[in-house]
């Protein structure tokens, strides 16, 4: 499809908090329950539908551990939105948030958040850390969303709210 607008996107978290599962459910309709980690970078494109306008999201899946960040570092660049994901069952996950914003900043400074907190298949409801993930959301002006990429429930929402800061339309909550 010629003149396409397309936007770079990127998924940020700490390893096995379900950002490949995430974006393989969103791209490819299907999930994995064993997965092997992320080694650099997995990509994906999609094609989204916004008010009056067809898009194309290259989504960036960077690794998650530590031993990557030189790795990860060089594919911030260019991007204008990003989800930060946490496990809902991992309090390390949601405090290791601050730290994946401050590293993407440096090298894509303009880029866009969402929260996502993962994995509400797989814990008490109502989730423990739903709350501080949506006060973190709120200290820094993101949109915060619950997501199961196991049941789908929420991914959708997700990847449209990804769409819309990309490109400037404003989320729907």
């Amino acid at each position: 499809m010629e003149g396409v607008p397309i936007s770079k996107v990127i998924l940020l978290g700490d390893g096995n908090v379900g950002k490949t599962s995430l974006a393989r459910r969103y791209c490819e309709g299907k999930f994995e329950v064993s997965r092997i980690m992320t080694i650099g970078v997995d990509f994906q494109t999609k094609l989204v539908e916004l008010p009056g306008q067809t898009v194309k999201l290259s989504i960036w899946d960077v690794a998650g551990q530590p031993r990557f960040q030189a790795v990860r570092e060089s594919f911030y660049r260019g991007s204008t939105s990003a989800a930060l994901v946490y496990d809902l069952g991992e309090r390390n996950s949601l405090d290791n948030l601050p730290s994946w914003v401050e590293e993407v900043r440096k090298f894509a400074p303009n880029v866009k958040f969402v929260v996502i907190g993962n994995k509400l298949d797989t814990v008490p409801q109502p989730p423990d850390l739903a709350k501080a993930g949506m006060e973190f959301a709120m200290s820094i002006g993101a949109p915060f969303l619950l997501t199961s990429a196991s049941t789908g429930s929420g991914v959708e929402n997700m990847f449209d709210y990804i769409a819309r800061l990309a490109f400037g339309f404003p989320i729907q909550q």
